[in-house]
C-alpha cells in the first residue's frame, strides 16, 4: 500500500501483519481522492477518519496538506501504527485516538468538513451510521460524509445521499447535510 499524492507520494506503508484491517485499495483511494480534491481545498479543511485502521486515509490527507485530522479506531495496534507513522513522517495535526467509534460519535461536539467512515462491512448497525453522524452534527454544513461499504448496502434513499461510486468491490456513498 502506498501514498497516492502530495508531499509523501509514492511512500509505501509497511502495515504490520497482525493488524485486523481491510485497507481501502490504492485504486479506490486514488479515485475517491480525485473526487475530494475537486470539491475541497484540502489544506483548509478538517477530517474525521472513523474505523481508521492503518490510517491510510488520514495519512493521504496529511500528505496532501490537511493539518486538522482526527483518526479514531478501537484497536491499540492500529492507533500505534498511525502515531508512529505520523511521527516518523513529521506530520503535524494528525491526532490518533483509541476509542470505540460509536462512543466517540456520542461524545464529540466538533464538526468536520469530511467524515470518512470505513467500518467492517459486516458491522450490524452500518446502515445507521449516517443518521448517527448527522444527528450529532459531526458533518460540517458544507461538508461530506464518505461511507465505504460492501455492495449489499444501498443508501440511495437516504435524504442526505448525493452520490455513489463503485471501484471493484469497494463502494463509496457520499452524503451532504441539507442546508436550507
Amino acid at each position: 500500500m502506498r501514498i497516492i499524492g502530495g508531499m509523501h507520494k509514492g511512500r509505501v506503508l509497511q502495515i504490520p501483519a497482525k493488524l485486523p484491517v481491510r485497507p481501502t485499495t490504492d485504486f479506490a483511494r486514488e479515485a475517491v481522492f480525485n473526487i475530494i480534491q475537486n470539491q475541497f481545498d484540502i489544506p483548509n479543511i478538517s477530517l474525521l477518519d472513523l474505523f481508521a485502521g492503518t490510517g491510510a486515509i488520514s495519512l493521504e490527507m496529511a500528505s496532501r496538506g490537511c493539518t486538522d485530522i482526527t483518526a479514531v479506531d478501537n484497536h491499540r495496534g492500529c492507533i500505534q501504527f498511525i502515531q508512529k507513522t505520523a511521527q516518523s513522517w513529521n506530520l503535524k495535526g494528525l491526532k490518533a485516538i483509541k476509542e470505540d467509534v460509536f462512543r466517540y460519535i456520542e461524545k464529540s461536539t466538533t464538526n468536520y468538513h469530511i467524515v470518512f467512515a470505513d467500518p467492517p462491512y459486516a458491522l450490524p448497525n452500518l446502515s445507521d451510521l449516517p443518521d448517527m453522524l448527522f444527528k450529532k452534527k459531526l458533518v460540517h454544513p458544507e461538508g461530506w460524509l464518505i461511507l465505504e461499504h460492501g455492495q449489499e448496502h444501498s443508501f440511495e434513499n437516504h435524504p442526505f445521499f448525493i452520490q455513489h461510486r463503485r471501484y471493484g468491490n469497494v463502494n463509496f456513498s457520499i452524503f451532504q447535510p441539507q442546508t436550507s
